[in-house]
């Protein structure tokens, strides 16, 4: 954190103990931005780099990494003259802002009474936010503000920003992708209709329940249950339910037969 952090707003983080993968963003980029990357980046809570190395490896070049804790020259796997200590826990900014903003997986290690500071640093940076945080039970360093991506919508929304979750749905099924970002992550966008989306529903991704509190995986897996049965899901996931579907149906077609011996 900088020199002037109180020990209140301190994050107790060790990156070299973080178990994101590069692999994971490489796959991931191409659906979170199926069109074109965007021309700048803002990265909060950018950790080592797992995200940004493959953003700048896809031509990217005009982006920034933000991170409270200091990363050593050997974990660095982006260009340092891209860094900004910041602790985000405070009131901050950069003096400009960018076509895109990633928070993922970082906004659980932040006080609750220090969410809003969070959040308002994200939107003085970009009207398109790609967002991410550890959801209830779910393990990991200095978790302390766990929360379902509607406690986070609420807090885009009441700075007129509308939420999408349709990101989750589009990678619940992709290999190679690590589960929190296929159970947690959704894009905020500044919109004259924050507010009247549908809530994004509490989701645990199959690929988690090992790893979370057991009473929450059983709530939630059972509440889920029971909105696919009762058809509550949103459109979007039996959308791509029926497209991953297909393509397996697919692959399965195209695969080569192995004749008995």
């Amino acid at each position: 954190m900088s020199s002037n952090a109180t020990a209140k707003n301190a994050i107790d983080y060790d990156h070299s103990k973080n178990l994101h993968r590069t692999e994971d963003s490489r796959i991931a980029l191409r659906i979170v931005f199926p069109d074109r990357m965007p021309e700048s980046i803002l990265d909060v809570g950018c950790g080592a780099g797992t995200w940004l190395r493959n953003i700048a490896a896809a031509g990217v070049t005009d982006y920034i990494g933000v991170d409270g804790v200091d990363i050593p020259a050997a974990e660095m796997l982006f260009d340092r003259s891209h860094f900004v200590r910041q602790n985000l826990g405070t009131q901050w900014d950069l003096g400009r802002r960018f076509e895109a903003a990633l928070c993922l997986e970082v906004a659980e290690h932040l006080d609750a009474d220090l969410a809003e500071t969070l959040i308002d640093g994200l939107v003085r940076h970009s009207d398109h936010i790609v967002f991410s945080a550890a959801s209830p039970g779910q393990p990991g360093q200095h978790h302390v503000n766990c929360q379902w991506p509607a406690y986070w919508q609420a807090l885009f929304n009441a700075r007129g920003y509308a939420c999408d979750d349709a990101l989750r749905w589009r990678l619940w099924d992709v290999p190679g992708v690590d589960p929190w970002y296929k159970q947690n992550m959704f894009i905020a966008r500044r919109s004259a209709e924050a507010g009247s989306e549908p809530r994004m529903r509490a989701v645990v991704h199959p690929e988690m329940i090992p790893c979370i509190g057991g009473d929450v995986a059983t709530k939630v897996s059972a509440a889920r249950t029971a909105e696919i049965t009762q058809g509550h899901m949103p459109a979007a996931w039996y959308f791509w339910t029926l497209v991953s579907a297909l393509a397996a149906k697919l692959r399965r077609k195209l695969e080569p037969k192995t004749k008995p011996k």
